[in-house]
């Protein structure tokens, strides 16, 4: 459990709260690029508890600025986006996407001072499909060097969805893998069987021995182990499929609230989410993946599991399946061939984590040796932010952003006797050699 001194300093995420200024420091994705037309209308955006919007003007410049007009407080969000720069419909005045003020229609030429008035806006890059933004002060550390930044444009897709809970809840179902054969498990059924009842004469090439519900799914737990790393936290939990073999799930957390999960062969792993506070409770995911052959875009697959749009704060990717619906629990369901009796993994992440309030009162919990990611991250998070406020130290995502090119996670066969550091050394330095010039490219 954590005190609530602890629960306080890794939820808030306001400005200056220890959390916030931690993110700040990093580049931050905003916004998908696909939802800001030229010259069109700006759309509100929430981020670490800051009320903003986003636009791009008539040139296809993008800004991120404070949605209150620095005269009188109007609202830019129904400014006229109008021969590069936002003008404010209350009395006229003009800004372009540095905030700079280009326009005082109302005031007489001699009290002019325009040249002394700014919006606050922050730092924006645009690369592969995402708008990022960086909140902090002075100068801007480079971009992360994910591999999807350095793929071509037209092979890297953009998903996401808002949740109506604090960021850091949300993001540990994703470090948590001992919830999927149990919250995810049952929507799969007995098909899949169990992995212990191999043959030991199967070959060793069998396809079967590389599907993850095969050996993800049983009624045996799993061993864990797990540590803190320059970019955050790693961990991997593992089962025996045979006396000479072990079947890895290995995910990663990454400052300040990047995650990669074990759903696809290590080999393979290019994608990552990113968990974004909008305020201290609701959370907007980035999932950012490279697209795969045959598989339909991430947003446009799943249209039928989204609510419409609206311009409101919290108005963007919200999903179907609520609270105020139950999620769509289906009871029958759940008796008969669903563990949760909730259609969708997403979606049963979505009901269980929202579940625990607002904010989780983690004072009130009890954990065991299946949530030591859970404890390591939450421990590193604090160390960090604590940190970066009594001392200025800045974590390795800051100071070497091309770490982020390095970092792997997936699900992997190991022999039996090899441990996590050397089970990942070794399906790292394998990521690294088939990466090596998308990572030359990052640096």
């Amino acid at each position: 459990m954590l005190s609530q001194a602890d629960n306080e300093l890794i939820c808030r995420v306001g400005p200056g709260t220890p959390m916030g200024e931690l993110m700040r420091r990093h580049w931050i994705p905003a916004v998908a690029s696909r939802d800001l037309k030229a010259a069109g209308e700006p759309v509100r955006l929430l981020l670490l508890g800051e009320k903003l919007i986003a636009w791009r003007d008539s040139q296809g410049r993008v800004g991120i600025m404070d949605h209150e007009c620095p005269h009188r407080c109007a609202s830019l969000f129904y400014g006229r986006n109008e021969q590069g720069g936002l003008r404010c419909i209350y009395h006229g005045w003009k800004f372009d996407v540095n905030g700079e003020c280009l326009d005082m229609p109302n005031v007489p030429p001699q009290y002019q001072f325009k040249d002394k008035v700014r919006a606050t806006a922050y730092k924006v890059v645009e690369r592969n499909g995402v708008v990022w933004t960086y909140m902090g002060p002075g100068q801007a550390p480079a971009l992360p060097a994910l591999l999807v930044n350095f793929f071509p444009e037209d092979e890297v897709d953009i998903g996401g969805f808002l949740r109506n809970c604090n960021w850091l809840q949300a993001l540990e179902g994703d470090i948590d893998t001992s919830h999927a054969g149990f919250l995810h498990g049952g929507m799969f059924g007995p098909a899949h069987g169990n992995g212990l009842n191999r043959q030991p004469n199967e070959a060793e090439d069998d396809p079967v021995r590389y599907d993850p519900l095969r050996y993800g799914y049983t009624d045996q737990p799993y061993m864990f182990e797990g540590s803190a790393t320059d970019w955050g936290a790693m961990y991997g939990a593992y089962r025996p499929i045979d006396d000479r073999t072990n079947y890895w799930r290995l995910a990663q957390f990454i400052f300040p609230f990047w995650t990669i999960t074990p759903t696809s062969p290590i080999e393979d792993r290019t994608s990552l989410r990113a968990w974004v506070p909008l305020d201290d409770t609701h959370v907007r995911v980035f999932a950012i993946s490279r697209k795969r052959a045959g598989r339909p875009p991430a947003r446009g697959a799943a249209s039928d599991k989204f609510l419409p749009n609206t311009t409101d704060w919290y108005g963007r990717d919200r999903l179907i399946q609520s609270a105020e619906n139950d999620y769509l629990i289906d009871r029958g369901r759940q008796r008969i061939d669903s563990y949760s009796g909730i259609d969708g993994i997403t979606q049963q992440d979505h009901a269980v984590t929202e579940s625990m309030g607002a904010i989780a009162n983690r004072t009130k919990e009890h954990l065991t040796i299946s949530d030591r990611m859970i404890m390591v991250t939450r421990r590193h998070l604090i160390d960090a932010a604590i940190k970066l406020r009594d001392a200025g130290e800045m974590p390795a995502t800051v100071s070497r952003p091309g770490i982020y090119s390095e970092v792997t996670g997936g699900y992997f066969l190991a022999p039996k006797d090899q441990d996590l550091a050397s089970a990942y050394g070794e399906q790292q330095a394998r990521f690294l050699e088939k990466t090596k010039g998308w990572r030359m490219a990052a640096e």
